[in-house]
């Protein structure tokens, strides 16, 4: 018998220790990058217990009005599940939460499963369960570009010569500390481009930086000015980018080209997938062609981002 209970910000330290050794969860689901922003959300992650009381999955959550959305903050997340959960189980837990929404006045159910290139251990009893219990709309298909490290595919023409010039001028790449002088290279091409700013502050990525190990910034400089940068988000298997941005003179000169050649070679040997992230808006229904091109020209293929919905 599955028993399922809210989170509470006592349970912290369970909560994480849980997520760390989940087959499929990533430090994204750690509360201290979870409610980094907990003011924007009603947070209403589950966590389910068996018959002992032991934690054998978690899923973080959010409420708004009637229905419980896979959380809002986070591109992804459903059951993290530990070794222990078996089929079985996960239809279990799928009654039990369902039987728990609906005692507590939910009527609808927004669902965003982990990819499975960010499983540690395949994972998926969760989508089986969904199959078997809740009568699911596939809402969403999301599009992201990703490479197998194992057997990468080869640069397409363009990107090799932009390569080889940005390397003839001088360009360089470097980790980076500061990331003042790439948001501000970021925060001008978003405005330009769509009028909006990054989804964190620069003051909120400098804090997830200060928490987190796994996230990194890489530079392409010249002559001491930043051309362009990526943030990294490590979670093995998966070295996801995000934040891609060049300044014109970076574009120019082929400085992503080359910071993206320099960092498949630096993680070949010890990440399985490196993943530039959604090329989609509107749940997929939006395609940037543009913008999925180029992350095709560096050998990346595609890996989908579901949403599921289903009404109690």
């Amino acid at each position: 018998m599955i028993e399922v209970e809210r989170y509470q910000p006592s349970m912290a330290e369970e909560w994480n220790r849980h997520v760390v050794f989940s087959r499929n969860g990533t430090f994204l689901f750690d509360r201290r990058y979870m409610d980094y922003h907990s003011d924007r959300f009603d947070d209403c992650s589950l966590m389910f217990r068996d018959e002992r009381g032991r934690l054998v999955a978690v899923l973080p959550a959010n409420a708004e009005d009637d229905t419980l959305h896979s959380h809002h903050g986070l591109t992804y997340g459903g059951l993290v599940s530990g070794d222990g959960f078996r089929a079985s189980l996960a239809i279990e837990a799928i009654d039990a939460m369902n039987y728990w929404l609906s005692a507590h006045g939910f009527r609808h159910v927004v669902y965003k499963p982990t990819p499975w290139i960010y499983h540690r251990y395949p994972s998926e009893e969760d989508l089986y369960a969904l199959f078997r219990r809740c009568d699911f709309r596939l809402t969403g298909r999301d599009i992201s570009t990703a490479i197998d490290l194992s057997c990468p595919l080869p640069f397409m023409e363009m990107r090799r010569r932009h390569v080889k010039k940005a390397l003839r001028e001088g360009v360089t790449i470097e980790r980076a500390i500061n990331f003042a002088d790439f948001w501000q290279v970021l925060d001008t091409n978003l405005m330009e481009r769509y009028g909006v700013h990054p989804v964190h502050s620069l003051k909120e990525i400098e804090l997830l930086a200060s928490r987190f190990e796994a996230i990194e910034l890489y530079h392409a400089n010249r002559e001491g000015r930043v051309l362009a940068g990526v943030v990294v988000f490590k979670s093995w298997p998966t070295v996801h980018v995000q934040y891609i941005s060049a300044s014109p003179e970076g574009k120019a000169l082929g400085a992503l080209d080359l910071l993206f050649h320099t960092l498949i070679e630096k993680f070949q040997s010890s990440f399985q997938y490196f993943e530039f992230g959604k090329s989609t808006e509107d749940l997929g229904h939006k395609l940037n062609e543009g913008l999925i091109f180029q992350k095709e020209g560096y050998g990346g293929r595609g890996v989908c981002y579901d949403t599921y919905e289903w009404s109690l």
